[in-house]
């Protein structure tokens, strides 16, 4: 049988189409208390069928790195994605992780393509696109964000708008996913693509808890176009790039420490750099505020800096550069001298100046921490002779191509 080996892993060639969703923030719980409520009759029978499981993401748990994990199936130490923001040293400046000079390996959906395979990737915010799509060959790669500017040349695609038979949605909308899965539906039936890769946003997991009413429509959404996509015979391998929760104080008010500030205070300005991995272009939502944080500071002062971080209320871990990356598989190069997570309810912050929370029009809910790491897997297919060992969110190609009935 046909195969492809990539980062030291081998994958099956497809013995049907295979697509691949991320779903941005799916802590389980959405799944579950949708399907009882009855508004996911598909995800439902799936969840009962045995091919429903369990695994962890990577940290930091933000977007740019597990979705990079799991196009690689690596961690970030191999990869080098371990942020959507991070301090580049070489530059001395403070950048978005977002553009392929930083992506240190090959995707599988790359080294697929470049042996033949039509290869389709659709991502709901932009700032993804040209690190999934990296060395994508004769593939198609657009966003919802900007699908009415697909070009062949850029995007192997034009006339999106067409296909999709939706309008550009709002960057901060369901919408914006929903003209994800209409995406691949379409070209599903258009294109019949080999591999979709298919990437959400968590507008709606920053809003709503799992089993409101505003949760429980957007799974319903998702449903509906799993189904189709389903009767169209493709293999569906469903996972997240992590949970959510909210982190808030009991009068609902955002449960942030000031991490910037705090250290400004023990020490003067300038002893200290908090760097957010959470920071992207869009944090309407999210006020730039997750529960990970890494600091660069000098040596002489790193170990006071950690002890009084750690003992105040609401942070989970302090580590440091070597034990943070060797935890958490990391590249030592793109982390600060410390690293900090929160605990469950809690978000890290630089500054409180640096930070616009006016936008907030419901009870924070964020993620980067220990504690929304498990995540979804889940499959429209038998599922059999797994390893035995720890599920990675980055395991779900080997789990789709080698374990399951295609």
């Amino acid at each position: 049988m046909k195969s492809v080996t990539v980062n030291r892993r081998e994958y099956r060639w497809m013995q049907a189409p295979l697509v691949v969703v991320c779903v941005d923030g799916c802590e389980f719980d959405y799944l579950t208390e949708a399907a009882s409520s009855g508004h996911t009759p598909f995800l439902g029978r799936l969840l009962k069928a045995g091919s429903a499981l369990k695994g962890d993401c990577v940290i930091p748990s933000f977007t740019n790195p597990n979705n990079l994990s799991i196009v690689t199936g690596t961690p970030p130490s191999v990869h080098g994605i371990c942020g959507n923001f991070f301090y580049d040293r070489d530059a001395d400046a403070e950048v978005m992780m977002n553009d392929s000079k930083y992506l240190r390996t090959e995707t599988i959906l790359a080294a697929f393509s470049r042996q033949g395979a039509k290869v389709a990737v659709v991502t709901a915010k932009d700032k993804l696109r040209k690190l999934l799509g990296h060395g994508v060959v004769n593939g198609i790669c657009f966003s919802s964000e900007k699908a009415d500017q697909c070009t062949m040349a850029e995007n192997g695609i034009e006339n999106v708008l067409d296909l999709v038979g939706m309008p550009v949605p709002s960057v901060y909308s369901a919408d914006l996913s929903e003209f994800v899965f209409a995406a691949g539906v379409r070209l599903m039936e258009v294109h019949r693509p080999d591999l979709i890769y298919l990437s959400t946003t968590d507008y709606i997991q920053h809003k709503f808890a799992p089993g409101t009413d505003g949760a429980n429509r957007f799974y319903a959404m998702m449903d509906r176009y799993l189904q189709k996509m389903d009767a169209l015979g493709a293999v569906l391998a469903i996972t997240a790039d992590h949970g959510m929760n909210a982190k808030t104080r009991a009068d609902g008010s955002p449960n942030v420490i000031y991490l910037q500030d705090e250290i400004d205070a023990w020490m003067g300005a300038g002893k200290a750099r908090v760097i957010l991995p959470i920071t992207d272009p869009y944090v309407v939502h999210h006020g730039a505020l997750g529960s990970f944080a890494t600091i660069y500071t000098d040596d002489q002062d790193r170990a006071m800096i950690a002890e009084r971080i750690s003992q105040m209320e609401g942070i989970e871990v302090v580590l440091s550069n070597s034990e943070a990356c060797a935890r958490f598989e990391l590249p030592p190069d793109r982390v600060g001298d410390l690293v900090v997570v929160s605990s469950k309810h809690v978000v890290l912050g630089s500054s409180a100046s640096k930070h616009d929370l006016s936008a907030l029009d419901v009870p924070l809910r964020s993620h980067g921490g220990i504690s929304e790491q498990v995540v979804p897997l889940i499959f429209n297919r038998p599922v059999s002779d797994l390893p035995e060992r720890r599920l990675r969110n980055f395991d779900i190609f080997t789990i789709a191509l080698n374990h399951t009935a295609g």
